[in-house]
């Protein structure tokens, strides 16, 4: 898994990051669209749930900055279709033998949603010139990928604070991601 072999400064990983996400965007949706519930619709029905995470955080995180970077990502405008999406690429979801992809576990969530969605996985798992190259081989426009960093944005606002005690490596990855987002800074 990538939480035993941290393939964030692999390039390979990146192109092949990208190929999955390719692969799983292709499957028809056969009409379907996004259920409504959980991560993929709209940004801005996560308001509550980034209600309780801000004030579950404060101990934790640099809340005042954070809220307002939230204040950003929770309005960008959504104008993609559904596609399919895998909807948790993170760590403990992706399976990384020799700085490679080598298969993604927990599909169980698998369907029409956000394109931008499956971009969390850009965030979680890879540093800035993979991201790059991810970015590059999904040819995403600045739109698209700063949707995608507000998804592993709401994503790891509950998990540094509601696994700090219970599972401290899936918190330590939400921190990770915060970090990047935030370093990032174009949407922030």
């Amino acid at each position: 898994m990538a939480t035993d072999e941290d393939p964030g400064e692999s390039v390979a990983f990146a192109h092949d990051l990208a190929e999955f996400i390719h692969g799983v965007r292709a499957i028809d949706t056969r009409g379907r669209a996004f259920r409504g519930s959980g991560r993929g619709g709209d940004l801005r029905s996560h308001d509550a749930w980034m209600e309780t995470c801000f004030e579950r955080s404060e101990h934790l995180l640099d809340v005042p900055r954070l809220r307002r970077a939230w204040a950003v990502m929770r309005v960008l405008p959504r104008t993609a279709r559904d596609v399919m999406t895998h909807g948790d690429l993170i760590p403990g979801n992706v399976l990384v033998s020799a700085g490679r992809l080598a298969g993604v576990i927990d599909v169980g969530g698998m369907g029409p949603a956000d394109p931008a969605l499956d971009l969390v996985g850009a965030w979680h798992l890879l540093e800035a010139g993979p991201r790059q190259v991810l970015r590059d081989d999904l040819e995403c426009g600045d739109l698209e990928w700063e949707r995608g960093k507000a998804w592993a944005f709401e994503q790891s606002m509950g998990a540094v604070w509601y696994y700090t005690e219970s599972n401290p490596a899936m918190s330590l990855m939400g921190r990770r991601t915060l970090q990047r987002i935030m370093a990032d800074g174009s949407s922030c």
